[in-house]
């Protein structure tokens, strides 16, 4: 892990709609189910090295007994195969774009670190971070524009494709960014805030941070983790992190999927992405 202060900067030259790159065939595969609809198969494997787990960035429990959930649990966990379905030529949170899939490999090697674990994602979209948390055994949240009813309602789908029950085994919440509504206050303790290609607008950069700083203020232990995938050399977040008394690590991703036999290239393609942590200062 790098450390140090967090600027979004720099550029690859290249667009969130423009497509991602072809994945590695075990990592993705593609069907067409119904019209403007296509489901897409995310595989994750055991890795051959296991991730020690009190390195992990997330935060940990005490450990605690093993039972006979828990292990036939890590059992079930050397393979997870999760379905996203998609609708073509429609809005951002209809597609799966390349930061998703790069936080859901990061979290799935420290798989062992989420069971329990209270984990929130905003702006979810088709929301496979989250679906592989609660898959892992985290209580999870997602969240997306409360706003954006269509949104919430293909979070529902992308769920029920995975046998999680909103409501049941998962929750799906209306929650806009910047604004403290009841949805906010409702969220109860969390562990983790994860979140994939959030800061995708300028305009919206300090809603993000003032929501983040809101939770981090109620979970003070709490962490924010999250891919960003660089558009512009003119955006940066350093002032807003200072503003609002925060802290950004560049958490190094060069080797997420490799132990499993992904290349995170193939994944990214021709995309520039980070994987970063947000704390509260001390």
């Amino acid at each position: 892990m790098t450390s140090g202060h967090f600027q979004l900067n720099g550029g690859d030259g290249n667009d969130s709609n423009s497509s991602s790159s072809t994945a590695t065939t075990n990592t993705l595969t593609t069907a067409v189910t119904r019209e403007n609809e296509k489901i897409r198969n995310f595989v994750f494997t055991k890795s051959s090295n296991s991730i020690d787990t009190i390195s992990s960035p997330l935060p940990l429990k005490e450990p605690v007994a093993s039972t006979s959930a828990s292990a036939a649990r890590q059992e079930s966990l050397e393979k997870l195969e999760i379905q996203i379905p998609e609708l073509l030529q429609s809005g951002y949170s209809f597609y799966t774009w390349p930061c998703a899939p790069v936080l859901a490999w990061f979290l799935w090697e420290r798989r062992e670190a989420l069971a329990g674990k209270r984990v929130l994602e905003l702006g979810a979209g088709t929301a496979l971070p989250g679906i592989l948390a609660a898959k892992c055994g985290a209580q999870v949240i997602l969240s997306d524009n409360c706003i954006l009813p269509k949104s919430l309602a293909h979070i529902h789908r992308s769920c029920e494709h995975n046998n999680l029950v909103p409501g049941r085994d998962i929750r799906v919440i209306g929650l806009s960014w910047g604004l403290l509504l009841n949805s906010v206050f409702s969220l109860g303790p969390l562990d983790i805030i994860i979140a994939a290609d959030c800061f995708y607008d300028p305009s919206i950069f300090e809603d993000i941070i003032v929501t983040i700083s809101f939770l981090l203020d109620r979970n003070p232990s709490a962490k924010f983790i999250f891919t960003y995938q660089e558009r512009s050399a003119d955006w940066c977040i350093e002032a807003l992190l200072k503003k609002w008394k925060l802290r950004a690590i560049l958490i190094n991703s060069e080797d997420i999927g490799k132990a499993s036999g992904i290349e995170i290239a193939d994944i990214i393609g021709n995309h520039t992405i980070h994987l970063l942590e947000i704390t509260k200062e001390s």
